[in-house]
C-alpha cells in the first residue's frame, strides 16, 4: 500500500532513507543554523530547568543525548527509526531504544523523568497530537517539556497562516538527500494551546535569532507540568 505523501507516516518513510546522510550532516556541522544558533538554545533550555533526568524524543542520532550526559545528566534516547538508534548506541553516552510515538502515547515506557525534550522532531499532525497527550506520564510532578521547533512566522513562507500540512524540502543541503519528509505546519497560537491543553504552563517562548539573517532560527517553548499538590 502507498504511503499517502501528506501524512505522519510519510514523514518516517522518508527519515529512514534519511538517516545515513542526516548522521553525516549532524556530525560535520553541516547545518548552519544547528551551529551557530540552535544547537546551543536547546542545551541551554534544558539545563535551565535543572532536570537529572532527561529524556530526549526523537533523538536521531543522539548529539542532544551526548552533550547532556558530558553536562552530567543522565539522559534517554528515543527515536523511531533504528539506523539513528545504532548509530547513537556507537558512541555510547546515553541509554537509547527504538520506540515510536505511538509506543510512547501506548505507555510503552513506564519511566518518569524531570525532562522532556524534543528538538525539531515534531513535524506530523495526529502523532504529535498524541504525544503531548502521553508527556505527562513521562514526566515527575512539576517536571518540564522543552520544545525547539521550526518558527511559525518563518515556516509559514508563501502559504496563509493556518495549520496544515506542507510539503518538505531539503533546500541547502547537499545531494546525499532525497524524498523530503512533509510536515505539519502550526501556528503560534496552536503550539501554545497544545501545552495548555495539555497540563502544561508555558513558562518561556524564545526566538533565538540567526545572528546572518537577523530572522528568527527557531520557537523555543518551555512548559512546566501542573501537578495537584
Amino acid at each position: 500500500m502507498k504511503v499517502p505523501v501528506l501524512s505522519d507516516e510519510k514523514i518516517i518513510d522518508s527519515w529512514r532513507k534519511n538517516a545515513t546522510p542526516w548522521t553525516k550532516a549532524i556530525r560535520e556541522s553541516q547545518i548552519e543554523s544547528r551551529t551557530l544558533v540552535t544547537n546551543q538554545a536547546i542545551v541551554e533550555a534544558v539545563l535551565s530547568v535543572s532536570p537529572h533526568t532527561v529524556l530526549d524524543v526523537g533523538c536521531g542520532e543522539g548529539w542532544l543525548v551526548r552533550t547532556l550526559v558530558e553536562q552530567g545528566k543522565e539522559v534517554m534516547g528515543v527515536d523511531v527509526i533504528p539506523e539513528l538508534i545504532e548509530q547513537a548506541s556507537q558512541l555510547g553516552r546515553g541509554q537509547y531504544a527504538v520506540l515510536s510515538y505511538e509506543d510512547l502515547a501506548e505507555g510503552k515506557l513506564s519511566r518518569r523523568f524531570d525532562a522532556v525534550v524534543c528538538n525539531f522532531s515534531l513535524l506530523g499532525k495526529d502523532s504529535v497530537n498524541n504525544l503531548f497527550g502521553a508527556i505527562p506520564h513521562l514526566l515527575q510532578p512539576h517536571g518540564s517539556f522543552i520544545v525547539q521547533t521550526i518558527h511559525p512566522v518563518l515556516g509559514t513562507g508563501e502559504h496563509p497562516y493556518f495549520d496544515s500540512w506542507r510539503e518538505g524540502s531539503w533546500a541547502g543541503f547537499n545531494n546525499d538527500f532525497s524524498d523530503p519528509a512533509p510536515w505539519y505546519f502550526r501556528t503560534l497560537s496552536t503550539w501554545v494551546r497544545l501545552f495548555s491543553t495539555n497540563g502544561f504552563i508555558l513558562q518561556e517562548l524564545q526566538e533565538p535569532i540567526h545572528p546572518n539573517t537577523g530572522l528568527p532560527a527557531s520557537a523555543l517553548f518551555v512548559g512546566k507540568l501542573q501537578t495537584a499538590d
